[in-house]
């Protein structure tokens, strides 16, 4: 027995095999197409491969077992990951449309999927954005010498440096300061800072210009933006692996802790790394998979960008971590120094006598016959796998420890300006599809009058998302850019890639859909392809769903504050948020949730109560336009 839905009036809103054959002909001059596979595969790499395959990739490792992640990450990218990922190439290229028009196709009381995948498109770009903004603040700032970063300024008197940064550091001083002018608290707004703000207007305009036509803009920059990262990846590699200590930080990496498989959260992180590392359920790769030709291998597409994907994600994760390995043995040998260094002046030793070498017999032999002595100099304890396992994702990763290890390198300009040269590429190929996920949607809403050209609807949504992303400009913009972080682009997203297999498989029908991919690819799915679909798929969704839902709620929600008049400054102090903030993270998290069911309900009412007129404007569909052109022809 074969679990379908009800579907009544399908096949007209619907074009047939034989429509999609006649249309891919007629619209050969009208609609956007690819120049070639090439940019294509570029475009949909560029989108799935972002900033947090090299900064949250690598820290899950770590935090999660090292080398025994990658089993569950590799088990949920197969069962997750790739079949998500083609059921989206293939709806698109089936119907040929953008994510609101695909599933009011298949039926309209979908819509509401397509406009939560506009929401979340929207709202993460303007935070997405804004980290495209810091980033053009870092490489503005790495052509100098020495690197604003690398040392702390003066203070008024000039007398000495300042005490905040003397009391951190200079790394975190920059960022924090320099860079933010962080305040203490999210409701201390503090007002806009014109850097950030003028920043952040040069990042909109750029991604402005690159994606002014669509694809025919983007499809020209992917070249450099999606190919440039793994260049500049390979030099750091190379760079990395010639730092002392590089070795060390790749070895603790892959490092295996078998006993993290039998913990759950280390599955829940997995699960959820491969859905939001593939981009699924934002809605740009189902417009992106519709400008294909109708015969287009999209199995082929959805397995080959899965495996770059994943490869990539361990890729930047050896780069990365060759880097942290290089930095926990600066901060060994600088611990070891100074230890040494006073035992030296304390007991008017040679400056031979104790080496990082005889280290733990001098200071065991020391502290056995002068034990009140060494208890006075308040030695560090200096150990190698401590420093190594300071673990820390996203900005931290970016603006903290790599900057910090940059300083150290010789030439260090030179290889700060690669690296957010880098970031910057990544993060732009990103965007690109994150507004095909916004604009295509609002085209095909009508929210504004059909006849204005791509151009105005691209400017409309980067003027809106640089408004409303002014809030990421504020002092306290950074606490509102990782409340977004973590609620924006979470729940929603697994909510509205459930409702995406659903939909397809049981409203849709997978009959129908087997039937359409033997059109496309010339061969009906495989066995593989089936059951994930069916059944394993979207129970992984619900399992990981559930179990975030929970641990988001039974937890109390914090954010990390830089105050310098904390007790344990400068590590960042964790505060309870305030009690209003809970109406942000419901619009955030339930508004984009919430379009779906919205929509069904609006699309009910307007059913029951204007019947008649629907049944009047019935030519509205795929099948009866065809036809009046045919009549038209004739």
């Amino acid at each position: 027995m074969k679990l379908k839905l009800p579907n009544p009036g399908l096949d007209n809103r619907i074009p047939s095999h034989a429509d999609l054959e006649r249309m891919e002909k007629e619209e050969a001059g009208e609609r956007p197409q690819w120049d070639n596979k090439a940019q294509y595969l570029l475009t949909c790499v560029g989108f799935c491969v972002g900033l947090g395959n090299v900064w949250r990739f690598p820290y899950l490792c770590q935090s999660h077992g090292g080398g025994a992640f990658m089993i569950p990450f590799l088990i949920l990218l197969v069962l997750e990951g790739i079949p998500l990922l083609h059921l989206e190439f293939a709806i698109g290229q089936r119907l040929r449309k953008g994510s609101v028009g695909v599933w009011r196709s298949i039926n309209p009381y979908l819509t509401g999927v397509g406009v939560a995948s506009l929401l979340v498109s929207l709202l993460v770009g303007m935070y997405y954005n804004t980290i495209m903004a810091w980033i053009m603040w870092y490489l503005f700032n790495s052509f100098q010498s020495p690197l604003p970063w690398s040392q702390c300024p003066l203070n008024a008197n000039r007398t000495s440096v300042v005490e905040e940064c003397a009391r951190s550091s200079t790394v975190d001083y920059f960022w924090y300061r320099e860079t933010l002018n962080t305040s203490a608290a999210i409701d201390d707004a503090g007002g806009l800072q014109w850097w950030m703000v003028l920043s952040l207007i040069v990042a909109w305009t750029l991604l402005y210009v690159c994606c002014i036509r669509g694809i025919e803009t983007t499809g020209k920059a992917v070249y450099i933006t999606s190919t440039l990262p793994y260049l500049v990846l390979t030099i750091f590699l190379i760079r990395g692996l010639t730092l002392k200590g590089s070795v060390a930080g790749i070895k603790y990496l892959f490092t295996p802790d078998v006993s993290e498989l039998l913990n759950p959260e280390t599955w829940l992180d997995a699960g959820a790394q491969v859905f939001y590392s593939f981009s699924l359920a934002f809605g740009g790769l189902i417009s992106f998979s519709s400008y294909n030709s109708v015969h287009n291998n999209c199995e082929l597409d959805a397995v080959l960008i899965s495996i770059i994907n994943g490869c990539t994600s361990v890729y930047s994760a050896t780069v990365i971590y060759s880097i942290i390995g290089f930095r926990a043995t600066e901060k060994y040998d600088d611990c070891m120094e100074n230890n040494i260094l006073k035992l030296m002046n304390a007991f008017n030793y040679p400056e031979t006598m104790i080496t990082p070498n005889n280290y733990d017999e001098a200071l065991t032999f020391l502290n056995q016959t002068n034990p009140e002595t060494i208890q006075e100099l308040q030695l560090q304890t200096c150990d190698m796998q401590f420093f190594l396992s300071q673990g820390v994702e996203g900005t931290g990763l970016a603006f903290i420890v790599f900057t910090e290890a940059i300083i150290k390198m010789p030439v260090s300009p030179l290889w700060a300006v690669l690296f957010f040269i880098m970031l910057f590429c990544l993060g732009l190929s990103t965007m690109f599809g994150n507004i095909e996920g916004v604009v295509v949607p609002l085209q095909d809403l009508k929210v504004l009058p059909r006849t204005w050209p791509k151009e105005i609807f691209t400017g409309v949504t980067c003027v809106v998302s640089c408004a409303f992303g002014l809030i990421f400009a504020l002092r306290s913009g950074n606490y509102w850019l990782a409340l977004f972080d973590n609620f924006a682009g979470s729940i929603p997203l697994l909510i509205i890639g459930f409702c995406e297999m659903f939909a397809v498989i049981y409203i849709y029908g997978i009959d129908r859909f087997n039937k359409d991919i033997e059109f496309m690819v010339g061969h009906k799915p495989n066995i593989f392809w089936q059951v994930t679909w069916r059944v394993v798929s979207p129970l992984i969704m619900v399992f990981i769903l559930v179990f975030y839902f929970v641990t988001q709620v039974t937890k109390s929600l914090t954010y990390l504050v830089w105050d310098q008049e904390s007790e344990g400054f400068p590590t960042l102090d964790p505060r309870p948020y305030p009690s209003w903030i809970y109406v942000i993270i419901f619009i955030l998290a339930g508004f984009p949730s919430l379009a779906i069911p919205v929509f069904a309900l609006f699309k009910f009412i307007q059913n029951k109560c204007f019947k008649k007129e629907i049944k009047e404007n019935t030519l509205n569909t795929v099948s009866a336009k065809i036809q009046m052109n045919d009549k038209i022809k004739f």
